[in-house]
């Protein structure tokens, strides 16, 4: 669910920062940038302490 939340974030806040004026490719790299941080997340969270 984490991912899901963080993909329609950042794709939302893609869409504001492009319509407020920045440049469409470095809003875009900044949704990037917080998708891979849920997957990174999401693909390290069973190899934390106290994870089952």
């Amino acid at each position: 669910m984490g991912l899901v939340l963080a993909t329609t974030f950042g794709l939302v806040l893609w869409i504001v920062l492009w319509a407020i004026g920045w440049n469409s490719v470095d809003a875009f790299m900044l949704t990037t940038v917080i998708i891979v941080l849920g997957a990174t997340a999401k693909i390290l969270a069973p190899y934390l302490p106290n994870r089952r």
